[in-house]
């Protein structure tokens, strides 16, 4: 394994696709007023909140005082989150198993809201099975790129940086992990990823 002894994985769209246009999509046909619904209502930057710890009850309430219009859609946020995210990306479980049949410790830092991870979490018990533990922002009310998780994580999991391979698919989120000395990957797809733990020995 030569010095990385971990490999500490994001979560959204490295393991699994996320976007709410996934879920919207299906609830509103016309394209313009999805592209519309998307950028400004239920935007990056509101559902960040979320990340950070924020309740959905409060940033609901906020988000239907400023678009009452969109009261209806913006309530499904909760009940429907599930439905904004896709199947597991094509490749990567079998990376996981891969690694795991290799004693490799697996672990994660996402950032996910407190009260949305639960549920997420026990309907994907068996890909969440290989990690030894999981840092989750808005449990924490910490977020990438925030040097502070990367810390904390760390700690958490016993491991110095240096021996730790990081992997997400935000340059700022990657930027992050290794202003505070992890080696990371920048993720583009399964076959890239996998091709550079080959080069640290992690995979045949």
């Amino acid at each position: 394994m030569g010095s990385i002894a971990a490999v500490i994985f994001d979560i959204g769209n490295v393991l699994f696709p996320w976007s709410p246009r996934i879920l919207y999509e299906r609830l509103i046909p016309d394209g313009q007023a999805l592209d519309a619904f998307v950028r400004d209502v239920v935007s990056e930057q509101w559902h960040f909140q979320h990340d950070m710890g924020r309740d959905f009850a409060d940033t609901s309430a906020e988000l239907i005082a400023l678009y009452p219009q969109h009261e209806a859609l913006i309530r499904l946020w909760k009940p429907r989150f599930a439905e904004s995210v896709g199947p597991v990306i094509d490749g990567m479980a079998e990376l996981l198993s891969n690694l795991s049949a290799r004693a490799i410790p697996l672990y994660a830092i996402t950032n996910f809201s407190h009260e949305f991870w639960p549920p997420f979490r026990d309907a994907n018990a068996a890909i969440f099975s290989h990690f030894r533990d999981i840092v989750v922002s808005g449990e924490e009310k910490l977020s990438k790129p925030d040097p502070a998780i990367y810390h904390l994580a760390l700690a958490r999991f016993g491991l110095e940086a240096r021996h730790s391979f990081f992997i997400d698919d935000r340059m700022d989120n990657v930027e992050g992990a290794r202003s505070v000395g992890m080696t990371a990957h920048h993720f583009q797809d399964a076959a890239g990823l996998r091709a550079e733990l080959a080069k640290l020995g992690l995979l045949a």
